[in-house]
């Protein structure tokens, strides 16, 4: 099947190596010299994908790596001002968004803001939320600030089973990620674009913003983001890409650390142990995105970033839920 109206958006959240450290539930701090892997390393080879693929796509920023890294922030400035899209990531990054009190979001929210806008040049739009977890509040937040979506749900049933299975076996060790699972409610939001509902964030609604939910199979709800795509098989990662795009917007999630390469960078041994993708070839990674890209472009799909497609996806929207 042709996904000759579906709409392809690519995006990258910039998580930092301290964030994965997190989720491992790794002693003390990264070192020094990974702090800044990310943004140095890793964000010119997606410039240069995107580049050769003829795509823009969107970059979901944490507001605090802008001041830590000028470089990073001088390159940011440098794809936003080439027509790529910059989008909050929260300040910090905090896994636990959720739990913290209204006005903590609101700073993680509006700090990130400043920074996002003052590098890119123009005000962010657009949300995610650390480790995919939203609520009420947050929507509430980012409705007040005139935010047009967030794209932080990922209804994926094998997903939040693994990582419901992972934590739990963390926390019997005593090392508890510090990652969040997010509510099972999650799981029975819609997979296609919807305006959520005032105080339920994962059912449809009439709040203004759009919720863009990650990309995933029809048939099982799997998940189709960097992690699959990099490590699964040619033929399942080609199945999989292919289902997503019977959707009205292939929302293809990735990270940064998706364009790693362990070994040339100096990524640290104790992450590398942890993170399988990690131990993966940068060239197989690179072969992957690459024909993961040119095969949502053969099908049909037209790419746009994540706030480009707001216009196109609201009034389908708009049609489905009247």
């Amino acid at each position: 099947m042709k996904a000759q109206n579906t709409i392809a958006s690519v995006s990258v959240d910039l998580d930092a190596i301290a964030c994965y450290w997190r989720i491992h539930a790794l002693p003390g701090e990264p070192p020094e010299s990974a702090r800044r892997l990310i943004l140095r390393r890793c964000l010119p080879r997606f410039r240069e994908l995107f580049a050769q693929a003829g795509i823009k796509a969107t970059f979901f920023v944490v507001g605090g790596d802008l001041k830590d890294d000028p470089g990073g922030a001088a390159q940011l400035a440098a794809l936003a001002a080439d027509g790529h899209e910059l989008a909050n990531h929260t300040h910090t990054h905090p896994y636990d968004l959720v739990r913290r009190a209204r006005a903590e979001i609101a700073e993680e929210i509006d700090r990130a803001h400043d920074a996002i806008g003052a590098c890119g040049g123009s005000p962010p739009t657009g949300f995610r939320a650390p480790g995919y977890a939203v609520s009420a509040t947050v929507l509430e937040l980012l409705c007040e600030r005139a935010y047009r979506y967030d794209s932080s749900a990922f209804p994926s049933i094998p997903y939040y089973a693994a990582k419901a299975a992972v934590m739990a076996g963390m926390r019997v060790l005593r090392q508890p990620s510090g990652s969040y699972l997010d509510t099972p409610a999650v799981l029975r939001a819609p997979p296609s674009p919807y305006h959520p509902a005032v105080g339920a964030p994962y059912r449809r609604g009439d709040l203004p913003l759009l919720e863009i939910p990650m990309a995933v199979t029809r048939c099982l709800r799997l998940p189709v983001i960097g992690t699959s795509v990099v490590t699964a098989p040619d033929w399942l990662r080609r199945r999989m890409v292919a289902a997503a795009l019977t959707r009205p917007i292939f929302n293809l999630e990735l990270h940064g650390i998706d364009l790693a390469d362990a070994e040339g960078d100096g990524f640290p041994a104790a992450l590398v142990g942890r993170q399988p993708d990690l131990r993966r070839p940068l060239a197989a990674k690179r072969r992957a995105l690459e024909a993961t890209l040119a095969q949502a472009r053969a099908e049909g799909a037209t790419f746009q970033t994540l706030s480009q497609a707001v216009d196109s996806l609201a009034s389908r929207t708009r049609q489905e839920e009247s």
